[in-house]
């Protein structure tokens, strides 16, 4: 298996969470031609409260966010729009991914999708993140949604970005 879940909270069972986090790496892997590499992401299914801890460690923003990243190296672009260094030289183990059910739950309820689309864009852009892509410079942003919308359209989801 590419992922390795940890389910904290048990309202992720409602979504069968490993089965959606394991489709959603191996798209995002497959759309890169990665998706055969053996590469494994950890991704732990939390709720606000522990990726609030995790946020304010990590980050130093004592809030609840819908999902973070952790790479197991710095693999981004140094210019603002190019692609992310070669998977040639990537750690096997590319990081860890988690996700908060609560925030999960309002943006898709906010959004008027369901949860599991949502879910499934966030491990998308975590997985992503591993990878090297980000959204702080504005071509970076530009050339990682357009990631997302593309491999979330060969899964048949709607564009996250829209509207």
């Amino acid at each position: 298996m590419l992922t390795d879940t940890i389910i904290e909270d048990d309202r992720w069972s409602v979504l069968e969470f490993e089965a959606l986090a394991e489709t959603a790496a191996h798209a995002a892997l497959g759309h890169l031609g990665l998706a055969e590499a053996g590469f494994e992401v950890a991704v732990l299914a939390c709720d606000d409260a522990r990726i609030a801890e995790l946020n304010t460690e990590f980050r130093d923003k004592p809030t609840a966010t819908n999902v973070l990243s952790w790479p197991s190296e710095e693999r981004g672009a140094e210019v603002d729009g190019d692609m992310p260094e070669p998977p040639e030289s990537f750690d096997p183990e590319l990081g860890d991914i988690a996700i908060a059910y609560e925030t999960c739950a309002r943006e898709a309820a906010e959004a008027g999708k369901p949860m599991a689309d949502h879910v499934t864009h966030l491990v998308i852009h975590g997985v992503l993140h591993l990878l090297g892509y980000d959204h702080v410079r504005d071509k970076d942003a530009t050339l990682m949604e357009g990631l997302e919308t593309a491999i979330l359209g060969k899964m048949g989801l709607s564009d996250p970005y829209e509207g």
